[in-house]
């Protein structure tokens, strides 16, 4: 164990050392409201790649991948790797049609609002802020549990180191602060990443004898075609992808980067870049569950090296897991800061963009208080991320849907997803119950409002409204007042 003064003495420095750069970068570029919100059509196709890459390749990383591999084996690290790339591609088709159709907009919920009304908005808000709040107290979760490998720093004050240096400069200068801190801590992710790739590849010796040693304890998960491989890899992909069109923070780069082309190339980039660390993270996984069959896989990254590692990268490990972390925490805090100053000015129609901006600043650092009690005590949030998770499966094709058929409504809207949650939730396993059919309650929460719309939008013919899509770019209400 490292000392534990020291590691805190790090760990300010290096939070505190991102926090202040992007702080004086936000203090010459930043507009207002509406700049802070959205910086609309600021960021070329290589920042938007930045961005994407360091806001995708969070603190779970280190984790999550390689526990997957653990439990599911190569079919299951394939399906997450594929997984956290999928949203991105997803997007760049729906952000190019939402910017047509919406080109001044902010927000996913500002397009529920005006295609859907209010029972499909406040349904669609509860679910883009409960999945922000696990997203948080995650990232938070991830990087305290991380220093406590590195020293016996109490969870509380990592929580609150991190949490301190992230909103100070999040909370001032917006997206623009998130984006540019991204681009910053993207210089740090990859080649610490690559260190780590390094020793970890000692650590296990190579290639060979994790395979040796898997083919005899634990042939299938070897093999692309075990069924439970392909269950566990479906399952995330699925989850990932769905849930990853719900967060705000993605939506607010669709409409920061400069142009359509932009979005385009940017995203399927940053998807793409995604996919081979996602792979290599969940390699871990099954050297670990080669070379130390009985350990805890929650861990299996660093039970892995972190007997082989010199004291000069397990302090590096801190600026590394402070990037991964704070790059996606900010984006979190800056796309529910957002939603705060678009969706609390219509219970606040009068007020000026100053004081929006303000109430937002405010309401964040409330919400941090909670995100920083559920991180101080360590708990796993896994089951809160997977529930989140079919909240949003049962959404996505009643939101969505909306952007391209004119015949869609918002009743069918909020029907087709009370269907699928309820049909999603019969299946979804109780807390402490092994996950048996975790992917069938997310498929059927997937397709069963893809059914229940389609019968309802049969049975109503002719007779039914038609949406004229040009009255959206007039729904669109202006920050800055």
């Amino acid at each position: 164990m490292r000392s534990t003064a020291s590691v805190i003495t790090w760990l300010i420095l290096f939070s505190g050392g991102f926090a202040l750069a992007s702080v004086l970068y936000a203090r010459r570029v930043l507009g207002g409201l509406e700049d802070y919100v959205i910086a609309r059509n600021s960021q070329n196709t290589l920042a938007t790649m930045a961005t994407l890459l360091a806001s995708t390749l969070g603190g779970w990383i280190l984790f999550s991948p390689a526990q997957a591999a653990a439990w599911g084996g190569i079919g299951a690290v394939l399906g997450y790797a594929i997984g956290a790339m999928s949203p991105r591609l997803a997007m760049i088709p729906l952000g190019k049609r939402m910017r047509e159709v919406m080109p001044a907009g902010h927000s996913l919920t500002e397009f529920i609002m005006a295609r859907y009304g209010r029972g499909m908005y406040g349904l669609t808000l509860a679910i883009m802020l409960f999945y922000l709040f696990i997203a948080l107290s995650a990232e938070i979760t991830a990087i305290a549990k991380l220093v406590t490998l590195i020293a016996p720093v109490p969870l509380w004050q990592t929580a609150a180191i991190v949490m301190a240096a992230t909103l100070i400069y999040t909370s001032y200068g917006g997206l623009r602060a998130s984006i540019f801190t991204d681009k910053v801590q993207v210089l740090v992710i990859l080649p610490l990443l690559g260190v780590l790739f390094y020793f970890g590849w000692k650590a296990a010796g190579g290639v060979m004898p994790t395979i040796d040693a898997l083919r005899v304890s634990a042939p299938q998960m070897l093999s692309f075609t075990d069924p439970v491989g392909i269950k566990a890899g479906l399952t995330f992909f699925v989850a990932i992808l769905l849930t990853g069109l719900f967060h705000q923070g993605a939506w607010q780069r669709i409409y920061a980067s400069r142009d359509a082309g932009t979005v385009r190339n940017g995203f399927l980039f940053g998807g793409l870049m995604v996919m081979p660390f996602i792979f290599i993270m969940g390699l871990f996984g099954l050297a670990f569950k080669a070379l130390v069959p009985n350990g805890d896989s929650s861990v299996a990254v660093f039970a892995l090296i972190m007997p082989h590692i010199p004291d000069w990268f397990a302090f590096a490990l801190i600026p590394l897991g402070l990037a991964l972390v704070m790059s996606t925490a900010d984006s979190a805090i800056s796309a529910v800061s957002s939603l705060i100053a678009i969706d609390m000015g219509r219970l606040l129609p009068n007020a000026t963009s100053e004081k929006m901006m303000q109430l937002s600043r405010s309401l964040i650092v409330l919400l941090a208080i909670p995100v920083m009690i559920v991180a101080a005590q360590g708990y796993s949030v896994l089951y809160l991320f997977l529930l989140a998770d079919l909240l949003c499966s049962a959404a996505a094709f009643p939101v969505f849907y909306g952007l391209f058929s004119k015949h869609h409504n918002g009743w069918r809207a909020v029907v087709g997803t009370a269907f699928g949650l309820v049909a999603g939730l019969l299946l979804f396993p109780a807390p402490g119950e092994k996950p048996v059919y975790l992917l069938e309650s997310f498929l059927v929460a997937t397709f069963v409002p893809v059914a229940v719309i389609l019968l309802m939008q049969a049975f109503a013919g002719k007779t039914a409204k038609v949406f004229e899509f040009s009255t959206l770019a007039a729904a669109v209400r202006k920050l800055d007042r």
